[in-house]
């Protein structure tokens, strides 16, 4: 039996949308935006997506779809895009949930100083998750090429991205497609499993 073909689409700007994309986006993170936001995050993260103009919005979003279905995400930004982001959509969307957002952020400033660190050229892969029930259908493949497509036509130079250390089985993927890693971050002592590799490809 053959497998189903995947297809892709960009996201649009829907809640129901947006709290697929934020449950993909956390599991691509390793949970740190639960951790962040705590409860509701989901919501929240839905909520800013909706807006445009911003690392989180509906517009870095591609799905792809098997059988009609969503099975998988990818979200990605190129230098230019990221240096013109904004933080209020976000802001705006978590509230009283601010201070949580603010205390986590200055716990973890190290580590997401090392996230953020973005050069002119770069493209940087922000999420890549697939349904657990889909993988093996090269989803995950298709979705990477994707990015690097969007990439090289935004003008990048080079496509980074970041993945946990002990996330053994996404860095394999990652370097089937190319990468390398070439920079790991400090390991947080409030999050001792938030430790990244930053692995890269030139284009």
């Amino acid at each position: 039996m053959p497998e189903p073909s995947v297809s892709l689409r960009p996201a649009q700007p829907t809640t129901a949308e947006g709290l697929r994309f934020a449950r993909y986006l956390d599991t691509a993170a390793g949970g740190i935006f639960r951790f962040m936001l705590g409860n509701g995050s989901e919501r929240v993260l839905a909520k800013a997506y909706r807006s445009p103009g911003h690392d989180l919005s509906f517009e870095r979003v591609t799905f792809a779809e098997v059988g009609g279905e969503i099975a998988g995400m990818a979200s990605s930004y190129s230098s230019q895009q990221h240096e013109e982001s904004s933080e209020s959509p976000l802001l705006r969307a978590a509230g009283w949930r601010t201070v949580r957002l603010a205390a986590v952020s200055t716990a973890l400033l190290r580590l997401f100083r090392f996230i953020d660190a973005l050069d002119d050229g770069d493209s940087y892969l922000q999420a890549l998750a697939v349904d657990m029930e889909q993988r093996g259908l090269g989803i995950g493949s298709t979705l990477f090429r994707d990015a690097e497509k969007r990439a090289r036509d935004a003008g990048s130079e080079r496509l980074t991205l970041v993945v946990a250390v002990d996330n053994a089985s996404a860095q394999r993927l990652y370097e089937r497609m190319g990468m390398s890693i070439v920079a790991s971050s400090p390991r947080p002592a409030i999050l001792p499993d938030g430790q990244v590799h930053r692995m890269a490809k030139p284009l």
